[in-house]
């Protein structure tokens, strides 16, 4: 399959699938996984929105309202595949035992499904890199889970920010060894990049 049919695969028939609180509800899926991930307030749901073409996730003022594994199916590419909202960390206004049963939930997914191909991480590129995004990132170095970053939000720095940006994570990313090289960048707002991260799906999958 082509680059130039993502549009139409992205485009195309989605469906929120269902919410997983607990690693034992989510099924066994032939399907491949992409999931995204990031701090609370980066605009996850925003951007799978905006990848989609359509308002599938929902969008809330109150960061960190995600606190569930949310699996959305995909099926504009052979038999389809599954993208997957997991809960954002670092903000979410909620008791610490929740907020430990949503990274023990999240933990177990990243270790025991196969059939994950790629994390997509996203960075809010005003911010710069976090703490907690520096503990996540430790994380899927020690488990070698392949992840690939993301900056959001893009349309509110100047291009030469921008650029000092990807500058300071290029060379980080060389010491990461479960990092995927290319850092894309998008805004949601403006539908900067999305085409590209279509595209950097629509690789993964063709190299199943």
């Amino acid at each position: 399959m082509k680059k130039l049919e993502a549009k139409k695969i992205f485009n195309g028939e989605s469906e929120f699938l269902f919410g997983a609180h607990n690693f034992s509800q989510i099924p066994k899926f032939h399907f491949p996984e992409i999931a995204f991930v990031g701090a609370s307030n980066v605009g996850k749901s925003s951007l799978i929105n905006a990848l989609i073409g359509r308002k599938i996730a929902i969008v809330s003022s109150t960061p960190g309202r995600t606190r569930q594994l949310n699996f959305f199916k995909i099926f504009g590419y052979n038999d389809g595949f599954i993208l997957v909202d997991m809960p954002g960390y670092g903000f979410a206004k909620a008791k610490e035992k929740h907020i430990e049963h949503w990274q023990k939930t999240s933990f177990e997914y990243l270790t025991k499904r196969a059939n994950l191909q790629r994390v997509f991480l996203l960075i809010d590129p005003i911010k710069g890199l976090k703490e907690s995004d520096i503990e996540a990132i430790n994380i899927f170095n020690s488990l070698a889970v392949s992840f690939q970053i993301v900056l959001t939000k893009c349309d509110k720095l100047k291009k030469e920010e921008l650029t000092k940006v990807f500058s300071e994570l290029e060379k980080k990313i060389a010491k990461w060894p479960a990092a995927y090289p290319k850092i894309l960048s998008c805004s949601s707002f403006k539908g900067y990049g999305i085409k590209e991260l279509q595209d950097q799906i629509v690789e993964i999958l063709e190299s199943l």
